[in-house]
């Protein structure tokens, strides 16, 4: 196992987790045409079930650079919806993060639930290295660390900037106001984008975004603490029970006929390799079922009831008597890997990511997503330190490139961050559910009258960004709400410039 670990973020909307574990691999046709630099396919599944459309972009390899290497161009894709758009009214832009775009597309409803009210042209930029946005191509692009060095979130950043203006001008629509938003790591991006690009935008709602989640901001422990809560808030005999089933599963690994018994209790397809497959598939399934313990049934990461921890709890707290420690997490896991029931058995060296995430993601955590996490005595998992030296080696042996744990903070910013902000930034949101793990390396109190903080008891991993539904509780209605009027007011204030500007 290397030394190196990621979540990605979902995302997942996703992350990297630097540890001696593992987690998780975590509309209609536009009104106006577009210039020869903008094409579009004409039909998905994606544009006919969500109503959006397939276009690519012509976007330089390198932004930073004059080298005649740098003017080399990919098509980066990007979908649009404008079935509710009237020229000048406000754009807005998702800031996309690890993974294909209709992923997130699809999972963010929230955009287009609220176009209606605004009239807004809604629109998904794909993050280059993921989906087809491909710098050299789908073989070529991650073959080396020559091809992969232009993988960064600047370079996102600015692609975001480049098509934007782009697409105003083709629209004929510069005085449309543009909102980005972003969820985990695009939220991130959301709210550096705001920060570098604020000529471009007019304001930014960053959800689940951990833009703390360097350095010595936060605690390195306080993502596994979170985790931890959430399960121990449900049931102490629940966290009690996958606090006691490592070492019962460290046991039965050293027996000379162990891996055979873990195959026998984890229903494996095949006999695993070592303890750890089992460790890890375990460790996966509880940090992610925190992550999404959406209040409503969601099929985000994976297909889960409502409020899934809850119910895996139900599980432990409800498991016969006699029943082993180790014999219980594996059927709580078991609600996440196989909730839908028909599943035989388990392949514990699955690593098939559908969304393509990990490779890219391995690269950025080996660069510039240096972000500390531990486990303290405390947690329910097994405690580990975060080992810088360790994982600079494997980045090494990887890539050839030794990781810059301050470079985020030197670019972005993060530190007193209170105060820094307070002085230059404003119309930013940071949402945030305390039951997401990621929450406690947000930022969790308003800073300025203009930089917000929306923080549910309840909410889990960007919980507000996906798509109403009729049981939603009051409190994601009310931070949705919330949401709204805020972006409003952004947006109105914009319109009354303009028309001072115009008298």
């Amino acid at each position: 196992m290397s030394p190196l670990s990621l979540l990605s973020p979902l995302l997942l909307f996703l992350f990297t987790i630097s540890s001696s574990h593992s987690l998780p691999r975590s509309y209609s046709l536009l009104k106006q045409t577009h210039s020869h630099h903008h094409t579009h396919k004409k039909s998905s599944n994606l544009d006919q079930g969500l109503h959006f459309k397939t276009h690519y972009f012509p976007q330089v390899i390198d932004h930073f650079s004059f080298l005649p290497r740098s003017y080399k161009t990919f098509n980066q894709k990007y979908l649009i919806n404008a079935e509710y758009w009237d020229r000048d009214s406000p754009i807005f832009v998702y800031t996309g993060n690890e993974g294909d775009i209709e992923w997130f597309a699809a999972n963010t409803g929230f955009l287009l639930d609220i176009a209606p009210k605004f009239r807004a042209l809604v629109v998904f930029i794909e993050h280059r290295y993921y989906g087809e946005s491909m710098p050299f191509g789908k073989k070529g692009s991650y073959k080396s660390a020559k091809k992969l060095a232009y993988l960064s979130s600047q370079q996102a950043l600015a692609d975001y900037a480049v098509l934007i203006r782009s697409l105003k001008q083709n629209l004929t629509s510069e005085d449309s106001p543009v909102v980005v938003f972003g969820g985990s790591y695009g939220g991130m991006l959301a709210a550096w984008f705001r920060i570098k690009y604020p000529h471009i935008t007019i304001g930014a709602l960053a959800s689940s975004a951990p833009i703390l989640q360097f350095d010595n901001i936060v605690p390195w422990s306080s993502f596994y603490d979170a985790v931890s809560e959430d399960f121990k808030s449900v049931s102490s005999n629940c966290f009690e029970v996958i606090k006691g089933s490592w070492a019962e599963l460290l046991e039965i690994g050293a027996r000379e006929d162990g891996l055979a018994e873990i195959s026998r209790i984890f229903r494996t397809c095949k006999r695993p390799r070592s303890t750890d497959l089992a460790e890890n598939w375990l460790w996966d399934a509880f940090s992610s079922t925190a992550m999404v313990n959406y209040p409503t049934e969601a099929g985000f990461m994976m297909p889960l009831p409502a409020y899934p921890v809850t119910e895996m709890c139900k599980i432990i707290d409800e498991s016969p008597p006699g029943a082993t420690k180790l014999s219980r997490a594996f059927a709580a896991a078991n609600l996440y890997y196989n909730y839908s029931g028909l599943e035989k058995c388990f392949d514990l060296e699955d690593e098939n990511d559908p969304h393509g995430a990990d490779q890219g993601w391995s690269w950025k955590s080996c660069t510039e997503m240096i972000m500390p996490i531990s486990c303290s005595n405390e947690s329910m998992f097994m405690p580990f330190s975060y080992n810088y030296t360790e994982d600079a080696a494997y980045c090494f042996s990887k890539f050839g490139v030794v990781p810059r744990p301050h470079w985020i903070t030197t670019e972005f910013g993060g530190e007193r961050i209170d105060k820094v902000l307070k002085r230059f930034g404003s119309n930013i949101i940071f949402s945030n559910g305390m039951q997401d793990p990621w929450s406690r390396g947000s930022v969790l109190k308003n800073i300025s009258d203009s930089i917000i903080a929306l923080v549910t008891e309840k909410g889990a991993h960007h919980s507000d960004f996906r798509a109403a539904t009729k049981d939603d509780p009051d409190w994601l209605i009310e931070q949705r709400r919330q949401e709204v009027q805020i972006i409003q007011g952004w947006i109105d204030q914009h319109y009354a410039d303009l028309k001072k500007d115009q008298i």
